[in-house]
């Protein structure tokens, strides 16, 4: 008797466990993990340390270089003498040097640079953001496929409920001798049917949820499930106008500004090839001292040597393009060519984002439309659904037209929760334009 207990108080943590084991993810946190956790966000980032990196580079150019070399070199054979014969003589010399160069004047080109490299950095920035709003978007549309088809495997069990009812009432008016076998059979018949589409539609939630799942790029869907949100009013909501929402989104959206920042960087660009017209001055610097060694003489020591031949040096060194093959001439060209391109580029983004607005505006007011018309369909057939299980129960109705009455409640329960949850993703992408996040 107390293994009997000990197993079944075991079997109620165990199902305990399960239970509070299975999370209910919402749209905000499926959103906030999926940010976390994508891939290609990651390598958005990374593209960022580039340019942080492309930026750090470009301002160090300003910087002083410093080098150092030291060498040593033998010499063998014969040779000429200071008597004017030659003779064979081994010679030994060690050299040591150090310098450094400055840029002064460079026509713009490292500050120029500099910009570019910043606006780059920005650009990339921008399409990091463009990265998270994509997943945003992928996030978002799963997650309300993922709560459509749990709704609709709350209709389904509702409908077989219904059919279970109905069976259990035939059955008993069945012994009762009030109903025929045939009444009975069809409806036994009507729940098998319920029961496998209520089979089917769970095998299709666990789909969605899969789908999910590996956006959210989780291990596996197994104890993951939704938070069903709150029914709003459709019919009061009011739409922003495309006009409006295109002024809102043209300051914020990342895939315009991160042109907009491409479009600067190539009009600085265009600077940075002007640069080469003008002369460039460096400041330069060194420090230096050598051993010389020749056999069969005698020479000062190392140390001395390294004192004596101590020598330093300073410099400008001004450099004026005269002519350099048109080359710096077509490199302006190019970047100019280049920066109206990026205008070009532009303009486009712009107008693909109005006709993404105008098409969020109006799929959005269709489905606003079809949403109150399926409440009202709804309301018809629940009332119609209704007075026919009575007239049936009653004997003034027959079978098929019981079930086709609960046919229709069936077709207008899924409809209205297609309807409501299209218009849900269809509000939310508009908002989306008007939003910097969701």
């Amino acid at each position: 008797m107390k293994q009997y207990r000990f197993i079944l108080l075991s079997l109620s943590l165990i199902m305990v466990t399960a239970a509070t084991a299975q999370q209910a993810w919402t749209l905000e946190q499926c959103i906030r993990h999926a940010i976390d956790n994508n891939l290609s966000i990651r390598l958005r980032q990374d593209n960022i340390l580039q340019q942080e990196i492309a930026l750090s580079t470009t301002q160090n150019s300003r910087l002083p270089n410093l080098s150092g070399s030291a060498g040593e070199s033998f010499s063998f054979g014969r040779a000429l003498t200071s008597d004017n014969t030659y003779a064979n003589r081994n010679t030994q010399s060690t050299n040591f040097s150090l310098s450094t160069s400055v840029p002064i004047y460079t026509g713009g080109q490292i500050s120029n640079e500099i910009h570019v490299r910043r606006l780059d950095l920005q650009a990339a920035l921008q399409d990091c953001e463009k990265a998270r709003e994509d997943v945003t978007l992928n996030v978002m549309s799963a997650y309300l496929e993922a709560i459509y088809q749990k709704d609709l495997v709350a209709v389904a069990e509702r409908q077989l409920e219904l059919s279970t009812m109905q069976a259990n009432r035939l059955r008993v008016l069945y012994e009762n001798q009030k109903a025929s076998e045939a009444d009975v059979a069809q409806a036994r018949s009507a729940q098998a049917q319920d029961e496998l589409s209520l089979t089917q539609q769970r095998n299709t939630y666990q789909l969605a949820l899969l789908s999910l799942s590996q956006l959210l790029e989780l291990p596996s869907p197994d104890d993951f499930d939704v938070v069903q949100p709150a029914k709003t009013d459709v019919a009061s909501d009011v739409l922003p106008s495309p006009d409006a929402v295109y002024s809102e989104a043209l300051g914020q959206k990342p895939q315009i500004l991160a042109e907009e920042f491409r479009l600067k960087s190539a009009e600085r660009s265009v600077r940075v090839a002007q640069s080469g017209y003008f002369p460039s001055l460096y400041f330069s610097g060194g420090l230096g001292s050598s051993y010389y060694k020749t056999s069969g003489y005698s020479t000062p020591t190392f140390s001395r040597q390294l004192k004596d031949n101590f020598n330093q040096y300073v410099g400008l060194s001004l450099s004026v393009p005269i002519f350099n093959r048109l080359s710096t001439r077509n490199n302006v060209r190019a970047a100019r060519l280049k920066a109206h391109s990026q205008e070009i580029q532009l303009e486009e983004t712009r107008k693909s984002l109005y006709k993404d607005i105008q098409q969020a505006y109006y799929n959005a007011l269709a489905a606003q439309r079809q949403c109150s018309s399926s409440e009202v369909a709804l309301v018809a057939s629940q009332a119609a659904f209704e007075l026919m299980q009575r007239k049936y129960e009653n004997g003034k109705a027959t079978a098929t037209e019981y079930q086709e009455a609960r046919t229709n409640l069936q077709k207008a329960e899924a409809t209205d929760v297609q309807a409501r949850y299209t218009y849900m993703f269809r509000r939310k992408i508009l908002e989306f334009y008007r939003e910097s996040r969701l």
